[in-house]
């Protein structure tokens, strides 16, 4: 295997704007910028990478500070001065060239940004569209054609499973209104990802949170305690809390636990991801549920502290965090006997299968009979059947989840879901 060298490399981005302000860590957000990536080698074979960026859930401190336009901007300089940098940099393996990249991205970023504090998940989002070019670029030079082929020698124990039916996951955000979510329900879907760490009254009290947070799970468990389902080990319908770091310490986490078992809802409970801020490292092997670590585990470093002070999941994002980086946690968590799952950043419909791809190999959740990724792209974005045509694959059966279930088949696994082909779309935007 030679080393691949980029001769010529383009970028462009298009805004893609949301139904509704998009509600996490406290903040909201009106958009999402699509970027598109073209790298080609000197043996004249290229990719055309994607990336969505998320200025709020990669560094909420950056969203905060700029408007949300700003922010945007800022995150696509990272990913052109890497564009620069990459054509000096001969690579095996794209794992190996983020392991380049990244350092000199992530300090531009702290430089034009000027917080030397910046998260690197923020460097990171801003490499996706990079990685997933490199790794077209390098199926085509070693005559790689599908995704399993691609996974490293390491990686391939954590991505052993073939599951023909996963679990999507939607998002109910703080402004979803009880009525959708008894529609989405309705519809099929069963694994129920909810957002908690609200800040009604914008005014950062932590009781106020608390007290939403409580209401909510309430209202919830209310229309879904008495559903039955034949995906689950008990046949409950799942909950999935995300507080993206809102919560400021154990205590108060189980002031919300407690208030969950005395509802019933203690055991529907299979996930609450990320609870608190980064910085926040204490033991959390005495909390009655899994936790899940997402934005703390930046890398498999940060990944294995996470699982030292007793995470017992990890979200992966490939869509957010680079599919190599992803490949790295996931085998360290395999390694450690730590479930994963993948995690959406509200992504485009051909994001939405490079995840899917990761999801469908890795083992079932505890207490799930069946994978899941979590998707809610057809929840949030205002074109969503228009970036669908985007897909070169579109009208596929595996695109779409039917009653909350995406169905793989041999056609999905025999062209990996159609991500190492063009987008005629997004190749005339760098081409």
């Amino acid at each position: 295997m030679g080393r691949i060298k980029i001769k010529r490399t383009n970028s462009d981005f298009e805004r893609e704007p949301l139904l509704a302000p998009f509600g996490f860590k406290g903040g909201y957000m009106r958009e999402s910028w699509q970027t598109v990536v073209l790298m080609e080698s000197e043996n004249g074979y290229t990719g055309v990478g994607l990336g969505t960026q998320n200025v709020l859930w990669s560094d909420a401190t950056v969203f905060a500070n700029h408007s949300e336009a700003a922010g945007n901007s800022l995150m696509y300089l990272l990913t052109a001065y890497s564009l620069k940098i990459v054509k000096e940099i001969p690579f095996e393996t794209p794992v190996e060239l983020l392991e380049e990249l990244l350092p000199a991205t992530y300090e531009y970023g702290c430089k034009i940004i000027g917080n030397e504090k910046l998260r690197l998940t923020f460097a990171l989002n801003a490499l996706v569209a990079v990685d997933n070019a490199a790794w077209q670029v390098y199926t085509k030079e070693n005559g790689r054609e599908r995704f399993e082929e691609m996974i490293p020698e390491e990686a391939r124990p954590a991505l052993s499973f073939r599951h023909e039916k996963l679990a999507c996951i939607p998002l109910m955000s703080y402004g979803v209104p009880i009525s959708d979510i008894v529609k989405t329900l309705e519809e099929g879907f069963f694994f129920l990802k909810i957002k908690i760490g609200s800040d009604p009254d914008k005014d950062g009290d932590y009781e106020k949170m608390l007290r939403w947070d409580k209401e909510r799970l309430t209202a919830i468990h209310r229309i879904a305690q008495d559903r039955q389902i034949p995906y689950t080990d008990k046949g409950w319908i799942p909950y999935y809390l995300d507080a993206n770091g809102r919560y400021d310490s154990k205590e108060r986490l189980l002031r919300l636990l407690d208030h969950a078992a005395k509802i019933g809802a203690l055991e529907r409970i299979m996930i609450v991801e990320e609870p608190f801020p980064e910085e926040y490292r204490v033991d959390v092997s005495d909390i009655p549920v899994r936790l899940a670590a997402d934005e703390s585990a930046h890398s498999d470093k940060d990944a294995l502290e996470r699982i030292q002070m007793g995470y017992k999941a990890i979200a992966l994002k490939p869509i957010a965090k680079t599919m190599s980086m992803s490949l790295k946690i996931a085998t360290l968590a395999h390694q450690h006997h730590i479930p994963c799952f993948c995690a959406d950043l509200t992504v485009n419909p051909i994001l939405v299968d490079w995840n899917k791809n990761v999801a469908c190999r890795l083992a079932p959740l505890p207490g799930m009979k069946i994978g899941v990724l979590e998707s809610n792209g057809h929840q949030n974005y205002c074109h969503w059947e228009r970036m669908k045509s985007y897909h070169p694959r579109y009208g596929a059966a595996w695109i779409e989840p039917i009653r909350g279930i995406f169905n793989l088949g041999e056609e999905f696994y025999a062209c990996s879901g159609g991500i190492f082909e063009p987008s005629p779309h997004y190749l005339e935007l760098v081409k």
